[in-house]
């Protein structure tokens, strides 16, 4: 894969080897770097940790991926495979009430689904020795400074790094959103919290109750109740098992959401439950169970700083739930979009790109976010009565707007309209490939 030509843009990227979750970051400093912009990105932690569990993209990000070079050949053998298993929904009593078929896949804009940190790594990988995308580690942002010029960067060594414009997708407690809004902001609870667990499947198969799990394969269940439902899927051909459990919780977020998790605690949700979901839990290593707390972040009234040379993406700017599916692929349509309006707008209006980035993606990503709210409450609040009539209204929604959606092509389109179409480059389906 060849960059475009060379522009004389210099983009600031921070955060994007954290623990599996610095998708946003990735992905901005990949596709700023296929447009020809000059790029640099610094984190925080000293070394990449492929850590997590089950992440999802859509084939809104398969589509991403799939110009990538051979991402997509090296991330397929990690993902999971259900095109003859379907998602198998069930009551908590135990009945099987529907199986949602699967989406065909076509390697031109696959679903993936698969391990955060094994999946992060090959992007980590893809980006640092393919692209030679310099990435600086163990580098603590402590501020951020801006003129209608440039913009950049304070480290806590005291060190200024400076450029035409930072990107910050440092997560949920972004310092660089704070930077932007001129303020903290209080981080909100979403009145739930999941508990997660990725092992072996080394007990899952000893166990006749529940080898056939993983005994033939990938597999993907779901258990439906009163404000709770239990995922569970086997991946890798069976070798390895994860499940999810969201439930009501009204703890008090602070600095920190992510606990060790104990399994009497996920017992006590699941009393009175189909007993091959106890019996899931009764396998999973206390070592690897996780207490999540979701946070829940209401739209920002922006994402660009004053000067117009900071910006936020990923979740800096947007925190989505995880029955959305879609986070971390919305975060990849953050980078592509960036990319493309700086490259479009050319270095002496780097600001109106930056203004440009928010307009063509605020409404969409306002829309996508609350997904996560009416998908849980659809399964959390169901009627199963409507349901026995009607099988297919439980289903994890997969919505053409969402799915079928081109980011690069549609931030051309948009752009085309902001700086005109002279000049405009074609499309990544037509240039690079």
């Amino acid at each position: 894969m060849n960059s475009k030509q060379k522009s004389d843009i210099h983009i600031i990227v921070v955060g994007a080897a954290t623990v599996g979750i610095g998708f946003a970051g990735l992905a901005t400093a990949i596709e700023c770097h296929l447009q020809g912009l000059s790029v640099a990105i610094y984190e925080r932690f000293p070394e990449l940790k492929p850590l997590g569990d089950i992440i999802s993209f859509g084939k809104n990000a398969g589509r991403i991926f799939a110009h990538w070079g051979s991402v997509v050949d090296r991330m397929l053998p990690l993902s999971i495979h259900l095109e003859d298993y379907g998602f198998r929904i069930h009551k908590y009593t135990g009945e099987h009430i529907h199986t949602q078929a699967s989406v065909p896949l076509d390697k031109r804009a696959p679903t993936i689904n698969g391990h955060r940190g094994e999946l992060h790594e090959i992007l980590f990988n893809y980006a640092r020795d393919e692209l030679g995308i310099p990435i600086h580690l163990g580098c603590d942002v402590t501020g951020y400074f801006e003129s209608s010029s440039g913009a950049g960067i304070e480290l806590s060594t005291g060190e200024k790094v400076y450029g035409d414009a930072v990107i910050g997708s440092d997560g949920v407690h972004s310092k660089a959103r704070a930077f932007v809004l001129g303020s903290e902001m209080k981080l909100q609870s979403s009145g739930y919290a999941i508990y997660r667990a990725w092992f072996s499947s080394e007990k899952i198969l000893a166990d006749p109750l529940t080898k056939h799990l993983c005994e033939n394969g990938d597999t993907f269940n779901g258990w439906i109740g009163p404000d709770v439902h239990f995922l569970v899927s086997s991946l890798k051909g069976g070798k390895d098992v994860c499940w999810v459990l969201t439930h009501k919780d009204d703890s008090q977020i602070d600095d920190r959401w992510s606990f060790p998790g104990k399994l009497a605690d996920v017992y006590k949700i699941l009393k009175d439950w189909d007993p091959i979901c106890n019996r899931i839990v009764s396998k999973t290593p206390e070592s690897s169970l996780i207490d999540w707390k979701l946070l829940w972040q209401d739209p920002l009234s922006t994402w660009v700083s004053k000067e117009g040379r900071i910006v936020l993406a990923g979740d800096s700017a947007h925190a989505f739930l995880p029955t959305s599916t879609q986070g971390a692929t919305q975060a990849l349509e953050d980078g592509v979009t960036i990319a493309v309006c700086l490259k479009r707008a050319g270095k002496s209006r780097v600001a109106e790109a930056m203004r440009a980035f928010e307009k063509i993606r605020y409404d969409r990503v306002c829309k996508v976010q609350e997904t996560g709210k009416t998908t849980r409450d659809k399964w959390h609040k169901a009627s199963w009565d409507n349901v026995k009539r009607d099988p297919k209204s439980i289903e994890l929604p997969r919505e053409d707007w969402i799915l079928d959606h081109d980011a690069e092509k549609h931030v051309q389109r948009e752009c085309d309209y902001i700086f005109g179409s002279s000049g405009r480059e074609r499309v990544r389906g037509e240039s690079r490939i």
